[in-house]
């Protein structure tokens, strides 16, 4: 009988757990933004990633969009080759080659000196919403990890 008992209450907890996301995610604020994108068009967007192949691995949908973010790269490599072949216009490409932030699997990046840099784009360039890399960083990368943390 107690095993009923729990049964039904994770149960009851699932579908309550359910209901609330199904319900948070069709809220009048968000549909409102997800519309026909008059929010997010009148918003300057920063995108800020690792290395030149992020944009097109993580954000790529951004260009299927209306908005044209600012892209921040944090690595040089062929960036102006990559941004050039996307047909991204290069006023909208920033590249960061700073020599405390170079590639590497091994090479952990300071979250306060990305934080730094990452603020200062966001008040020189009048920044109101900012897309980057989740905490675990497409594939476990601890450059975009990095990057996630100097975001916060």
């Amino acid at each position: 009988m107690e095993w009923l008992v729990i049964i039904v209450t994770v149960v009851v907890l699932w579908v309550a757990s359910l209901f609330k996301i199904l319900h948070e995610s069709l809220s009048a604020s968000q549909v409102e933004v997800l519309n026909d994108g008059g929010v997010f068009c009148k918003r300057n967007v920063l995108l800020v990633i690792a290395h030149p192949d992020d944009e097109s691995i993580c954000q790529f949908p951004t260009y299927g969009s209306s908005l044209q973010p600012l892209i921040i790269c944090l690595q040089e490599d062929v960036i102006c080759t990559y941004y050039a072949c996307q047909q991204v216009p290069q006023k909208q490409v920033k590249v960061l080659d700073h020599p405390d932030l170079q590639d590497g699997f091994g090479k952990s990046w300071n979250s306060k000196l990305l934080s730094k840099i990452i603020k200062e784009e966001i008040v020189n360039c009048a920044i109101d919403l900012v897309i980057t890399f989740d905490n675990y960083g497409v594939s476990g990368h601890c450059n975009h990890q990095d990057v996630h943390q100097g975001v916060r």
